[in-house]
């Protein structure tokens, strides 16, 4: 849907702009802010009849990154400015619609795939990523290599799973490795230490348990998320300041989160110790508290142990790694009839019009009886799948590839075509064409 908004004075050529661009564009009634921020999540572009100033202030606080923005521009008398969102091409085709100058710029971004994906991952970047997102847009072929299977978000076709010759390569793990020339390291922040000590082990002891996390696990400890521990050990000095020594040293801050004997001894674990059952109530403190850690940090995603238990001067560590789970994604419509198709409100008989589309209300009806016979198994497949009613509210986004493996399923929407759904990540990438079409949400 594309979203033309204007006050009162422009509102004849708002009217007038969106007869041009076709039956998605909308005119919106009332106050410009609140009817952007209400349509927002629904729009794949955005006029605002605005000076730059205010359009910015407008949409300021909805902003999430350049991949999801939807394309945003601004119109006065003279000039179509483009935004926010991948808009430069949009603002050339409104202003050659409205007979006005196009405003587009150019330069370094920060706010890069890589940038943006180094903060959905919650991550550190080791390496030029500069560098990495240049050869990336200038189009030579880079190599992303993620083996635990990360969500990640639409790249350009030159990134590529596999291969030789690589300009660079990206690697988005949590365990360490040797730095090397035009290799991008991202390490995500997935792991939750578990520490166990005796009474008066300093923070330095503590520290160099950890370092065996590196040394014999193979952990990067940038991938620190969380320490954790026993509720008897939360105010021990030692553990106390080496978590805090471990926030000074990588300009960042952890929590220590604390578990009962009670919970602890509940988790089964590799390494029970019956020494340690003996004093502290529960056979495990390092290996089950990384593991509680994990899990209440995980918000329903399968964790692991990543390191057994280290003992190292009278203090034990071990890890935990939460895992990553996939997404859900709308990847495409189809097959269906044309007279099966979600109807427009507001549709005059040629299929023209300003009518907004109604399919987003219009769900849970079944296929058609006629020709959607697999429609109908496919969607049954889907529900015991578990996509079932939560499916309907995933919404189309250009470009939401995912990396990783798969599962397809199918639910009815709109009484016809196929609502395909990616369960899990895909590999594939987005591309858009050029023309009003590419706005339309569809």
């Amino acid at each position: 849907m594309i979203g033309v908004f204007a006050g009162a004075a422009q509102r004849g050529d708002a009217a007038d702009l969106a007869g041009v661009l076709g039956s998605d564009a909308v005119v919106p009634d009332g106050p410009i802010r609140p009817a952007v921020h209400r349509l927002w999540d629904r729009l794949s572009a955005v006029v605002l009849f605005l000076d730059a100033g205010t359009a910015v202030r407008v949409i300021a606080p909805l902003l999430r990154d350049k991949q999801t923005d939807p394309a945003v521009v601004c119109v006065d008398a003279d000039f179509v400015v483009a935004l926010a969102g991948a808009a430069d091409t949009f603002a050339w085709q409104i202003a050659d619609a409205l007979n006005r100058t196009a405003v587009v710029t150019a330069g370094p971004s920060i706010d890069s795939v890589l940038d943006e994906l180094v903060e959905q991952l919650d991550a550190t970047a080791d390496g030029d990523v500069g560098a990495c997102a240049a050869a990336i847009e200038a189009g030579e072929k880079v190599v992303l290599r993620n083996p635990l299977s990360f969500p990640l978000p639409a790249l350009s076709a030159n990134v590529v799973s596999a291969g030789e010759d690589a300009a660079w390569v990206i690697v988005i793990d949590d365990r360490a490795a040797a730095p090397k020339d035009n290799v991008l390291r991202i390490v995500p922040r997935t792991l939750v230490v578990g520490v166990g000590s005796t009474r008066g082990a300093s923070a330095t002891a503590v520290g160099a348990a950890l370092a065996e996390l590196d040394a014999q696990g193979g952990l990067d400890l940038r991938a620190i998320k969380a320490f954790a521990t026993a509720d008897v050990k939360a105010e021990e000095p030692g553990i106390v300041d080496a978590v805090e020594d471990w926030g000074f040293w990588h300009g960042d801050t952890a929590d220590l989160i604390t578990f009962s004997a009670e919970e602890l001894n509940a988790t089964g674990v590799p390494n029970p110790s019956s020494v340690v059952r003996n004093s502290m109530g529960t056979a495990s403190v390092a290996e089950a508290a990384a593991l509680c850690g994990a899990r209440q940090l995980a918000n329903g995603a399968p964790v692991e142990l990543a390191a057994e238990k280290f003992k190292r001067d009278n203090v034990t560590v071990a890890a935990a790694r939460v895992l990553p789970r996939g997404r859900l994604a709308l990847v495409g419509l189809g097959p269906g009839a044309a007279e099966q198709r979600t109807p427009r409100r507001g549709r005059d008989p040629a299929g023209r019009g300003r009518g907004r589309h109604t399919g987003r209300r219009e769900r849970g009806r079944r296929p058609a009886a006629t020709g959607n016979r697999d429609a109908r198994r496919r969607c049954g497949r889907a529900r015991r799948e578990g996509c079932g009613r939560r499916a309907r509210g995933v919404r189309n986004r250009t470009g939401a590839g995912r990396a990783g493996r798969s599962r397809r399923g199918c639910c009815s929407r709109g009484g016809g075509p196929a609502l395909v759904l990616l369960l899990g990540s895909t590999t594939d990438t987005g591309s858009g064409g050029e023309g009003f079409d590419d706005w339309r949400a569809g």
